[in-house]
């Protein structure tokens, strides 16, 4: 009973699904498209103005000394994924439905999470530390670096162009810096009410969401994906994480990182995170491509989190962290 508890859906992801279906029967049309636009321009502005202000200086020192962690998590988020999706595309998207193979790219592209990497690294009795500078610094270098890269890997007609950065530095990166900047004056009162804040962090992605796939159904894009492509997109997810979670592990044992940092690298490592992922996409591509490109996106982040939530535990009895109750 206790491993099935672990495979069922966060109640995030069961209002994901609720949203995607609701925007295919229900989409956004006419003069409500622009409006609903310009209101997710706002939450994804505040979305990282709050993300700012909770990032705490202290943690980004006790966590940056340990470089040679940093450096493991950095090659497995910006190198090694970008190769295997790159892989993956250049050998899938004769077979996919339009858009989808670029989505998996994507996917590979993406900064890791904070809060899950963090979460689970402290789950299994990890360096918590260096989780958080490696998971913060690792959001903040996306930002940057997944539109610089998906600009370099993809055809341009696909419709990035250096413009989305300067988008993506004015709605995200600039409202981040400006909230941690404030951090001594909000960051208290930001802290005592991270039920608010995760609420805009979650309201934000589902505005988007509703969004991508209104456009979606509007342009087609369920007529054009078979449950073949569903079935792919699921074992691809499945197999990019097992090889991601695999190489960072022997690495880490190669390299001679102890077992809690060992539990960092695996964990910050093989994150994707759909925080960031689904805004920076709702900026870099058109909006009847978001769909599509979110769609494995939204698939990896829930096979990432039942997967990481058993490692977890397993690695809790190799470290002898204690479980808290309601974990």
């Amino acid at each position: 009973m206790a491993f099935l508890s672990l495979l069922r859906p966060d109640r995030f992801t069961i209002a994901l699904v609720a949203t995607a279906v609701a925007a295919t029967i229900l989409p956004a049309t006419g003069a409500a498209a622009p409006i609903l636009k310009m209101v997710i321009v706002g939450s994804i502005a505040l979305l990282f103005f709050l993300q700012g202000a909770r990032l705490s200086r202290q943690a980004i020192v006790q966590g940056a000394i340990h470089w040679r962690l940093h450096l493991m998590v950095f090659a497995a988020t910006f190198i090694l994924f970008p190769i295997l999706g790159l892989l993956a595309k250049t050998y899938l998207q004769s077979y996919l439905a339009p858009g989808i193979a670029l989505g998996i790219l994507y996917l590979c592209l993406l900064p890791s999470t904070i809060q899950s990497s963090i979460t689970f690294t402290s789950i299994a009795g990890g360096n918590v530390a260096a989780a958080v500078c490696s998971a913060s610094a690792s959001n903040v270098l996306g930002v940057l670096l997944t539109p610089l890269l998906m600009g370099l890997f993809m055809q341009t007609q696909a419709g990035v162009s250096f413009g989305a950065i300067g988008e993506i530095v004015l709605q995200i990166l600039v409202p981040f810096l400006l909230g941690h900047l404030l951090r001594p004056w909000f960051g208290s009162w930001v802290e005592k009410r991270r039920r608010l804040t995760g609420l805009v962090d979650r309201g934000a992605i589902l505005l988007v969401v509703y969004y991508a796939f209104g456009e979606a159904a509007v342009e087609g894009l369920w007529h054009q994906l078979a449950a073949g492509d569903m079935i792919v997109l699921v074992l691809i997810s499945c197999v990019l994480l097992g090889l991601v979670l695999a190489t960072t592990t022997m690495a880490s044992r190669l390299f001679g990182f102890s077992i809690r940092d060992e539990v960092a690298i695996v964990f910050c490592g093989s994150k994707k995170s759909l925080g960031s992922g689904v805004p920076i996409a709702s900026i870099l591509f058109p909006a009847s491509m978001i769909g599509a490109i979110i769609l494995p996106l939204m698939l990896f982040h829930q096979i990432q989190l039942l997967v990481c939530a058993v490692l977890a535990r397993a690695y809790a009895e190799r470290t002898g962290r204690e479980p808290v109750p309601g974990e």
